[in-house]
């Protein structure tokens, strides 16, 4: 027998109906697994051509992707370059938000000077 609300796939527990594989709810994205020294011991792994990339990959759970992507962040890096590589982009990204800050205020005087002209 043909069901609509399995279908439109309603939930059982809320009884709210929806598209089959959409989901209700955005998920965020998951953090990394693997720490900044991980991923440089990983990619040291492989460039020393002990093993193939494939047999790291399986080795650590990731995929050649994943590997690649990695290798065009941090190849090359040592551990502390990449360390200090992360501070600098906390450091920035700190920088730009009170550059942002500093011209909404500009904006705000700018806005209440002419009025009272």
């Amino acid at each position: 027998m043909w069901c609509r609300s399995r279908y439109l796939g309603q939930s059982p527990k809320t009884g709210q109906v929806g598209m089959l594989g959409s989901s209700q709810q955005e998920e965020p994205m998951k953090p990394s697994q693997h720490t900044t020294e991980q991923i440089i011991k990983i990619l040291d792994q492989a460039e020393k051509g002990e093993q193939t990339v494939g047999a790291v990959c399986r080795e650590h759970g990731i995929t050649e992707t994943t590997f690649y992507r990695w290798r065009r962040a941090y190849g090359g890096m040592s551990v502390s370059e990449a360390q200090r590589l992360k501070e600098l982009e906390k450091e920035n990204t700190r920088l730009k938000r009170l550059l942002a800050e500093r011209v909404l205020e500009i904006d705000l005087l700018k806005e209440l000077l002419g009025k009272k002209v």
